[in-house]
């Protein structure tokens, strides 16, 4: 039977409908006409009144709001229009499958969930809503967006990034200004002096003697990475001043030119590093929004007040670490996954604390060798292995046979990982600490049997991340490929056309992989050993990435910024020591005019939102408190210990909140354990690629693709994992569904 002539006009509609082709519409008006399950043969009824399936599970799905179907007249690109499922309709999902057709927008879910509310009479007045109601009820979109918005309006917009770049820069120099950790308060002083005593350790010793010189007087504690940066750093000091770094005869130095030069470092290696990650990963993970929304997130992160009051405040380089970690998250999503083994690599190399997010990136590659098929997933893997472990081995190489005894490398890996600090320090607001008030001593409990605790806070951190784990490795497993040649298209003349699946392909698990950064950074956060109240810049990073594509309103976005208010609080006790108050007040009501959020907005109608509103006024009244009561000299902590009761809940819940998003991005992807929804693919003889597929034009009955072929998830889109050989990232997955349709016999009687 011939093909009919596909239709020029392009839909760039929100998914794809199994109708698409004529004999899918035959099959469904036989099945409509005829009570026979298999729909054998075809209607002789006319034109349906059947445009496309309606999706289960949708909120839509109701007898009395059907009008946001548009029963009307309908062109052959209209038959291809079908709301999305719930799930796909998730932010995480969206901000890397962003759709920005004129279609898309004027039938997307919030337009069409608001015919569905004046269907109902919620919507009074003749013409809807007006922009200001709508507004009120999405929030403030900030500052930030409003001048984006304007530079764009006003033909500027190739100034909105290096304008934003230099203010972001202008601000931590701003914030440098102020003290520091450990600023005139002899005789360890604090954290600059540890940074600056580095330099000084690394250009006057050999390699070997750096874990082991001087262990009281600020040791070297970090891996090798950090030492090698400041080994150039004092370096490059020297060449200024060699008074600034002289062996023993520095320690304590506070001169003018010294901090200024110590600060420059920090602002240089930020904006070598950390800045172009950020710039990339607008560019990578939003390259289908608007260069607006792209301009928008990127000045949300600049200035992201955690970070600009650790590094450039307290004084500190986890920019570099978060910016190598991003730079993998980045090529993970270019499909480079050799090259973001490397920069994660690094990031390790850098700051032991991104261990805490291994067990994401290590399950996401994993997963992308399960995606892949047994022969190209074998190769990844290989390959992913030699090039990780050949990174470390040139990281320790100064400190590994035959430059070093092995004992150099064991003194190293003694000093990276301390476990005889102690299971906390100060009051941190995590799981420990936050029981050790209100329940249990534990140290008091565990008493010369610190082995023991230490197995309970590794059994309870496992216990934490083990969600994401599985999210990854399943989600990959039920999108895997079945095989590596597939048919992608077919011409109207019957010819195949065939594509290899690149391993530079992205797995299709990428959506979840910034939630499974969340939930296992701040899982080691609540429960893990020798946490320092720093820590929480490790799940900030995630859930701010993940704000950034957010709606203004949503339930991303609320969370995304309450966290971050939050965990800018908790570390009030550390700044407060260090004398950074004006830059915590100032920095956090810069970044809450930017991204459109009062803190005295009262908010009743989610959860999240009365959580918010109730700590925020815990948090304000906490702080007047300390400004005008002095507490007791029995509890001279007072302040601190209900810093960590207020604080740890909401990481608590952000945490259960990563997993349940987690749970629901992953049902999109490739369905529940159970759900019946494996991938049979069946549409080609494996061991003859050429043999002729069923002709498509050809009625038939259409199976229970539901449950036989999990045509869930082709419906949404987000599981195909086809994508072109010539393409780099990924592909719009509405287009990748058509295609698997036009050249797959998935739901097809043969």
């Amino acid at each position: 039977m011939q093909d009919e002539k596909p239709s020029t006009k392009r839909s760039r509609d929100r998914t794809v409908s199994l109708d698409i082709h004529p004999q899918y519409r035959t099959s469904m008006q036989s099945c409509g006409s005829t009570h026979n399950p298999k729909g054998a043969g075809p209607s002789d009824t006319g034109s349906s009144e059947i445009l496309s399936p309606i999706p289960r599970r949708h909120p839509l799905q109701t007898s009395e709001s059907l009008t946001w179907l548009q029963v009307g007249s309908h062109s052959e690109a209209d038959f291809q229009a079908r709301c999305i499922s719930p799930a796909s309709a998730a932010s995480s999902v969206s901000s890397v499958y962003p759709y920005s057709s004129s279609f898309s927008k004027r039938f997307g879910f919030n337009v069409l969930h608001q015919l569905n509310l004046s269907s109902r009479g919620s919507w009074t007045g003749p013409s809807g809503p007006t922009r200001r109601d709508q507004e009120d009820s999405r929030g403030d979109p900030g500052a930030g967006r409003r001048w984006v918005r304007w530079m764009h309006k006003q033909g500027m917009k190739a100034l909105v990034v290096p304008l934003g770049i230099a203010t972001s820069a202008w601000v931590k120099w701003c914030i440098g200004l102020g003290d520091y950790s450990g600023h005139a308060t002899p005789p360890m002083f604090g954290d600059y002096e540890a940074q600056r005593h580095w330099m000084e350790l690394t250009i006057h010793l050999p390699p070997q003697q750096w874990y082991t010189y001087d262990l009281q007087y600020w040791g070297l504690d970090y891996p090798p990475l950090t030492a090698y940066i400041s080994w150039l750093c004092g370096k490059v000091g020297s060449l200024i001043d060699p008074l600034w770094f002289a062996f023993e005869e520095s320690r304590g130095i506070e001169t003018y030119n010294s901090k200024l030069f110590m600060r420059s470092t920090v602002v240089a290696l930020d904006i070598l590093v950390y800045v172009p990650a950020l710039y990339a990963f607008t560019r990578i993970w939003h390259k289908s929004r608007s260069s607006r929304t792209q301009h928008a997130s990127l000045l949300m992160l600049l200035f992201q007040p955690a970070l600009l009051l650790i590094d450039f405040g307290h004084f500190q380089y986890n920019s570099v670490m978060l910016g190598l970690t991003l730079l993998a998250l980045n090529s993970f999503a270019a499909g480079l996954d050799l090259v973001g083994a490397v920069c994660f690599a690094l990031s390790l190399g850098f700051k032991q604390m991104a261990l805490y997010y291994a067990p994401a990136i290590g399950s996401y590659l994993l997963g992308k060798c399960i995606f892949l098929g047994q022969v190209e997933g074998t190769r990844l893997f290989i390959r992913l292995a030699v090039v990780t472990l050949s990174s470390f081995i040139l990281l320790f190489a100064p400190f590994l046979p035959p430059m070093a005894p092995i004992s150099t490398f064991f003194a190293a890996i003694s000093r990276i990982f301390p476990f005889s600090r102690g299971i906390f320090e100060d009051k941190v607001a995590n799981f420990w600490c936050f029981t050790n008030i209100a329940l249990v001593k534990w140290k008091q409990l565990f008493f010369g049997k610190e082995s023991q605790l230490i197995k309970a806070s590794a059994a309870l951190t496992i216990a934490g991340f083990l969600p994401a784990v599985f999210g990854l490795l399943w989600g990959a497993y039920k999108t895997r490929l079945r095989s590596h040649l597939q048919v992608v298209s077919r011409e109207p003349e019957g010819r195949d056309i065939w594509f290899v699946t690149q391993t530079r392909t992205p797995s299709p698990t990428l959506p979840l992989l910034l939630y499974a950064l969340l939930t296992t950074s701040m899982s080691f956060f609540l429960f893990s050993f020798q946490v320092h109240e720093k820590t929480i810049l490790l799940p900030l990073l995630p859930l701010t990435l993940l704000f950034s594509g957010a709606t203004v309103g949503d339930e991303v976005y609320t969370w995304g910024v309450f966290g971050n208010v939050v965990g800018v609080f908790s570390m009030w006790p550390l700044l407060k020591r260090d004398g950074l108050g004006v830059q915590y007040i100032a920095t956090l009501l810069l970044w809450c005019r930017l991204v459109g959020y009062n803190p005295l907005r009262l908010r009743c109608d989610s959860f999240v939102g009365l959580i918010s509103t109730v700590v925020n006024i815990a948090m304000l009244l906490l702080h007047f408190l300390e400004l005008v009561v002095t507490p007791p000299n029995r509890y001279p902590d007072l302040f601190p210990v209900v810093n960590v009761l207020v604080s740890t809940p909401v990481f608590g819940l952000i945490w259960l909140w990563s997993i349940k998003r987690g749970i629901e991005v992953g049902w999109a992807l490739g369905g529940l354990p159970g759900s019946g929804t494996d991938r049979g693919f069946k549409d080609r003889d494996d061991r003859n690629p050429t043999k002729e597929l069923p002709n498509l034009g050809s009625p038939g009955p259409v199976k229970s693709t539901r449950r036989e072929h999990g045509a869930r998830a082709v419906s949404l889109g987000n599981a195909s994992g086809l994508t072109l050989a010539s393409t780099s990232g990924y592909r719009d997955p509405r287009r990748r569904a058509v295609d698997r349709l036009r050249g797959s016999s998935v739901g097809i009687d043969e």
